[in-house]
């Protein structure tokens, strides 16, 4: 490569929970730049997690680390031209990547539900994707089956 990599940037830990992994997901759901609405909205749906799910003996936060869990996809496939060809090959998923991805799934199937708020939408997500169901499941378990059905290319790794 002609330019070197460049640094990764540290993101500071969120204000309530001091934990990385909050303040990578609140910007993933930030818009235009309005955090502090981030992170209401994530507090907001930690709560109604916290009050729909009474019964569990576990914290918000660990529901959401294990929903986290419960969505990340361990394999995807990548297009790849070999002689005119297209070939979906699976390849792993780097970990940076993994979370970054599973974050993603979260939010857009959140945004896509219907609901009143989106701390709600946020929360049944969250629900759904701790019981291993919903959209962000659904979606691995797609992510999962491309690439076994497509493993007999896995020998075009690159």
């Amino acid at each position: 490569m002609r330019k070197a990599k460049p640094k990764k940037r540290v993101i500071l830990p969120d204000p309530v929970f001091n934990d990385q992994k909050v303040s990578k997901f609140v910007n993933h759901l930030m818009y235009d730049g309005k955090k502090t609405i981030s992170y209401e909205i994530f507090y907001n749906a930690l709560d109604v997690v916290k009050s729909k799910m009474a019964k569990e003996e576990k914290s918000p936060l660990e529901i959401w680390k294990q929903a986290l869990d419960n969505i990340t996809p361990l394999v995807e496939v990548k297009s790849k031209r070999i002689g005119g060809a297209t070939f979906q090959v699976p390849t792993e998923i780097r970990p940076d990547r993994k979370e970054s991805v599973s974050m993603k799934n979260m939010i857009n199937f959140a945004r896509k539900r219907g609901g009143k708020s989106m701390a709600e939408k946020l929360a049944a997500e969250i629900i759904d994707a701790y019981n291993n169901q919903g959209g962000a499941f659904k979606r691995k378990e797609d992510m999962h089956r491309m690439a076994e059905a497509n493993r007999a290319f896995a020998h075009f790794r690159f």
